[in-house]
This record gives C-alpha cells, structure tokens and sequence, in this order.
C-alpha cells in the first residue's frame, strides 16, 4: 500500500465505531512513535491492550524476542482496550501510527475502512493456516487485513452437583427445547437455572448473539421470525423463573459471581472465566452453546488481531511482518494463548493445546463454530446493529415491548 493511503479521511463513522470494543481491561498511560532512522534497523513499535503485562512478563519477553530475531529492539506500549482504538485514530491523523497494532477484532474493520491498516496482500502476511471463520473478523471489502493472535468465545458452564440433584444428565441437553426442560427440572429441585448478560451494552449483544445465531438469524435482519424466537427464549426464561431479573444489568463479570455462588445449573460466559471455575469449589464441566434445532450454536469471537498499520515509510513494513510473523508462528502462538487464556487460531496449535489440557476441548467445539462479529462484511455498520439489539433484549426483558415489537422497533431503527 503506498504512503498516499495515510491521508485518507478519518471519518465519523470511525471514530464512532469505537464503541464496539469488549473487553475492559487495566488502564495505562503512555504512547509510542515509529522510529525513522532507518527501515530494517532501529526501533520498532508495537501497541497492545495487555497493561496487565508488565516488561517482566512472559509476553513482554516474547516481544522483545521477536524483535531480536527481526534485528531491531521493540518499544511496547500497552494501553486499555477501550483506549486503544481511539489513540490508534488520533496517531494515523498524526502521521504517527505504531508498526505492529494488537487490537480486539471488531475494531480490525472500522480501522481498515478508516485507511489506517494495510491489507494482508500489500504486507505478504501468510494467513493459510488460521481457521477461516476466525480470519473473517478481519475481512472487509474482500480484503483481509491482520490475523488474529488467539480467539476466546461464550460456552455453558454448567455445575455438576446442581444438574445431579436434580436428576439431569448434561448429553440429553441437545437443544433449546431440552436445555429449558433441564432448567425447569433444576427450579423443581429448588436451584436456580440460568444466568448470563443482557445488559445494555456491547457485552448484553455479544451474549445474546449465540441465541439469535443458533436460530438462524442475521444481523441485517433483526425482526426475522428466528431472530423473535431468540429473544422469546430469554424471555421465557424470565417469566418461568428460569433466569434471574438481574440479568438486565448483569455484566458478563457480576453474571459470573451470581453462578460462582454455586446455586446456578448454567451461567454463559467465556474462555475468560476458567481461573475462576477452577477456584468455585465445585465441579463444573462446560458445553458448547446449543442451536435451536441442536448441533453447536455460533458464538460471537473475542481476542485480537496483529495488525501492520499504514506508514510514511513504506519500506518499513518488511521488518513489521517479520514481527507480526514471529508472534503468530506455530510455536509461540501455543505459549501466547496459554498466557492469554486464548484458543488457538489454527487447527494445529488447537491440537497442541488440547493435547496438554483436554478440559479446553469444548472450548476448541466452541471456538471453530464461532463467528466474528463484523464477519459477513458488515464492518463499521455492526455498532449501530448491536446498540438497537441490546435495546430490544432490554425492552422485551423488562417487559416493556413484546419480543417481536421491540426487535420490529430495533429493524427500523438500524436501518
């Protein structure tokens, strides 16, 4: 891509489209600039959204690493993921972006319609072995831009003891229709069912999202039939008792807390809550989000790309890849994502994990019938989407529309 690319517009669109971040993380000051001395030698900048990672960690090293092997020195900046996207729009206006971008991959497309990154064809990135429906969350306008360092989803913890008591054997949960007839077995029992995230925000969507997949939905429809027969799902489960009230302001952490309390059968959540499973104190398994109709429901993908933004100095970008290519190999992507609590993003890293820790099986199912959230090149329209279908998970849930009214109401309003 040549240098004239760093000067396209930055639009509102994108600046907006910062809302659709995810994860919020430790903040951390400080910012980083490309070094111009020389392409191939130098220093090099690298900006991520792991603040949690101090220069002592085995990440940082693994950076540092990277850029010995490539010949420069690297200089990390870690920045809150809320953060991230915002200062990368502000560094690209400045002519001053990093030369490798870690960033969530719901950003990858508002930043590559922004001219901010370059295309995975112009940087000679290699991305034959990531699994295609993970690369899809960085592919707009039939480009790929970036590959993805490590996935994480939304499965169904489930916990042993409750599901026992109430005489519920976890492989007769195939479906919808079975998994309601289990939560209506465990509130019988005198338990509680299920718990999960409507809040809303990004983090109410992201949760609802497997539901409305898992019937057949599309984002750019928000009032189909399958899409209503999603959220009268969760509705249902609110009015039998099945799902607490407190979901309409649950976070996915809060949501966690109320099942880590051990009186919950399920709580949908993420690859993310493992250390805390293991310290609950009860036996727990996880199950990959059914369809409606049975088989693995598509959740929504979480992690980030490694991205190479545009620069000035075009003759750069060979020492960039050779990082991003260094951090994406085989090898180091397995220690990468054990850090990261990620899933690999290719099938023979997956392996490898499971190999070493076979409890992460379900979440490998779970991850390869997974999906981006811009995949299906919605790009910098998702946001708007996702805010009109957090407001009909709400409006439904709180009663104040029907399913159907408040998802009718979310169609004009995204349109």
């Amino acid at each position: 891509m040549n240098s004239s690319s760093r000067h396209r517009r930055l639009t509102a669109a994108a600046l907006t489209a910062m809302a659709v971040t995810l994860t919020a993380t430790a903040c951390s000051s400080g910012s980083g600039s490309a070094d111009t001395k020389g392409a191939g030698s130098g220093t090099y900048t690298v900006w991520d959204p792991y603040p949690q990672f101090d220069k002592t960690s085995a990440w940082a090293k693994l950076l540092d690493g990277c850029g010995t092997k490539a010949g420069v020195k690297v200089k990390r900046t870690a920045f809150d993921t809320s953060d991230l996207g915002n200062k990368t729009l502000l560094a690209a206006q400045q002519g001053n972006s990093p030369d490798v971008l870690i960033v969530d991959n719901p950003v990858v497309s508002t930043l590559a319609e922004a001219g901010v990154l370059t295309t995975t064809g112009d940087n000679k990135l290699d991305t034959s072995k990531v699994d295609p429906n993970l690369l899809a969350a960085g592919l707009t306008g039939a480009k790929t831009y970036g590959t993805p360092i490590g996935a994480n989803t939304l499965a169904l913890y489930y916990n042993k003891k409750v599901l026992k008591a109430a005489g519920v054997h976890i492989a007769s949960v195939k479906d919808w229709t079975s998994l309601t007839a289990a939560l209506a077995k465990v509130k019988e029992a005198g338990k509680k069912g299920i718990t999960f995230s409507a809040i809303g925000t990004e983090e109410g969507s992201f949760q609802f999202l497997p539901w409305f997949w898992g019937a057949g939905a599309k984002l750019t429809r928000l009032d189909s039939p399958q899409a209503v027969s999603a959220l009268s799902l969760w509705k249902n489960w609110l009015d039998k008792g099945y799902a607490p009230n407190s979901v309409l302001n649950n976070t996915q952490t809060t949501s966690w807390q109320e099942f880590a309390g051990g009186d919950y059968a399920f709580s949908e959540n993420g690859t993310w809550q493992l250390a805390g499973a293991d310290k609950a104190g009860f036996d727990y398994g996880v199950l990959p989000v059914p369809a409606a109709a049975g088989g693995n429901a598509a959740a929504p993908t979480g992690g980030e790309f490694v991205t190479i933004p545009v620069q000035q100095d075009t003759g750069r970008y060979a020492t960039a890849q050779k990082l991003v290519s260094c951090l994406s190999d085989s090898h180091n992507l397995l220690d990468t994502d054990t850090t990261l609590s990620y899933v690999a993003p290719t099938s023979e890293v997956q392996d490898k994990q499971v190999a070493a820790n076979p409890e992460l099986k379900p979440w490998v199912d779970a991850v390869k019938a997974a999906k981006g959230r811009t995949s299906d090149d919605l790009g910098t329209t998702y946001p708007k989407i996702s805010e009109q279908m957090w407001k009909a998970v709400q409006s439904a849930l709180s009663g104040s529309k029907s399913p159907k009214d408040a998802l009718t109401s979310a169609q004009s309003a995204a349109k």
